[in-house]
């Protein structure tokens, strides 16, 4: 699957989305550069079929078919979209996405969901007080439940602040399950997630050396005001 947006805005004079082109496809991730409060969202919406642009074109394999995007494209974790309600338990998001995904949903169920994905622990506890890494690994998990979800949209997984690095790293993770993964993030994580490698002490091992030079990194940084990053996630 390969979906592309061209020249896509929104609000007069692009005020809310300026003019943005990004493409992502089936195994591999794009970072797609949003700032301010709203646009991330407006990009995630507009990216998944949500939202129809003032401007511009979204196309799934070479067509404007925004019912496709919606059945086949998940957004996930958008800011007053898609994002789970701060204090509503782990437990509690699971057996609804269950529920969505057309599943079993009761607690028993959610409960033995959890223990499949190595996170009964965090079954009683609110989604704010999650850290970053397990809370978008557990949203993006649910989301794949749904039937013919085939791309994940993942908005502003920076606002939970942590490592930039460790939510590239997961994108890539689902994109080499097959996945086509867009990632909207601010500047500030792209310019982490562009930044050459630091020196590797020659006393590291030859093991360390080779881990930290492989590590999952944007290629290139497109046109702004959104720049795309893309890469290419490993075969899991």
């Amino acid at each position: 699957m390969r979906v592309t947006l061209t020249g896509v805005s929104k609000g007069r004079g692009g005020i809310a989305l300026p003019h943005t082109s990004a493409e992502f496809s089936s195994g591999r991730v794009a970072l797609a550069v949003a700032e301010t409060e709203q646009r991330p969202t407006i990009l995630g919406l507009i990216a998944a079929g949500r939202m129809r642009p003032d401007t511009g074109e979204v196309r799934i394999e070479g067509e404007t078919d925004a019912a496709a995007l919606r059945r086949r494209i998940a957004l996930v974790d958008a800011p007053d979209v898609s994002d789970p309600a701060p204090d509503v338990t782990v437990a509690g998001i699971v057996a609804e996405e269950l529920m969505f995904a057309g599943r079993r949903s009761g607690p028993l169920a959610a409960l033995r969901w959890l223990d499949d994905a190595g996170a009964r622990d965090l079954a009683g506890v609110p989604i704010a007080d999650v850290v970053p890494e397990r809370r978008l690994r557990l949203l993006l998990e649910l989301a794949t439940l749904r039937r013919g979800v085939e791309g994940l949209v993942l908005v502003s997984p920076d606002r939970h602040g942590g490592d930039p690095r460790q939510w590239w790293a997961l994108a890539h993770e689902f994109a080499g399950r097959g996945f086509a993964v867009l990632v909207v993030a601010g500047e500030a994580s792209a310019a982490v997630l562009t930044a050459p490698a630091a020196p590797v002490p020659a006393r590291q091992s030859r093991l360390a050396r080779q881990a930290r030079l492989a590590r999952p990194r944007p290629s290139r940084v497109r046109a702004r005001p959104s720049a795309a990053l893309t890469g290419r996630g490993g075969r899991a």
